[in-house]
């Protein structure tokens, strides 16, 4: 009888409207599960309409599980950057306010500076890069219907545009 030592690691992505970030991360092989929900919040179990007045200081965030052995948080860092605008202060494109902000949450520092590497590239590259660093905290998870959005809706996102970046 064979053992299967199946690793996890997890991973937080904000981009913008979470429905976006996790349409594009759910279909990476080798990530196992995704949900919406917010981070780096002052309130406890936070609702969407209180997150959405920009006032809790969560961030609409995209908790990814994934298995290293088919994919890397490199790889899944690469995607989050070619699916929004992360030069964009304050919001991603219509969603205007700090809950819809750029960020990677990093839960180790091998993380942290794998993103910082991304980041260091994007610059070099010319771009003004507005995604912030910051460590990861408690994620609530989000309300039932905004979790797999538009594949519920059989939609596209409308604002998480794949677009090639990273030509290496």
């Amino acid at each position: 009888m064979t053992q299967n030592n199946f690793h996890k690691e997890t991973a937080y992505f904000a981009s913008g409207c979470f429905w976006g970030t996790q349409y594009h991360l759910e279909k990476v092989k080798g990530v196992d599960s995704t949900h919406v929900g917010y981070m780096g919040g002052t309130i406890d179990n936070p609702s969407y309409p209180e997150v959405k007045t920009g006032t809790t200081g969560h961030v609409e965030t995209v908790e990814v599980i994934f298995d290293p052995s088919q994919t890397s948080f490199e790889q899944l860092v690469r995607l989050y950057f070619e699916t929004h605008d992360f030069t964009q202060v304050g919001g991603q494109g219509p969603d205007i306010g700090s809950q819809y902000r750029s960020v990677i949450f990093y839960c180790s520092e091998e993380q942290k500076a794998i993103a910082e590497e991304y980041i260091s590239k994007l610059f070099g590259m010319g771009f003004k890069v507005a995604t912030a660093l910051e460590p990861a905290g408690k994620f609530w998870i989000g309300e039932d219907y905004h979790q797999h959005y538009y594949d519920k809706k059989g939609e596209t996102p409308y604002c998480h545009i794949y677009r090639k970046i990273f030509h290496d």
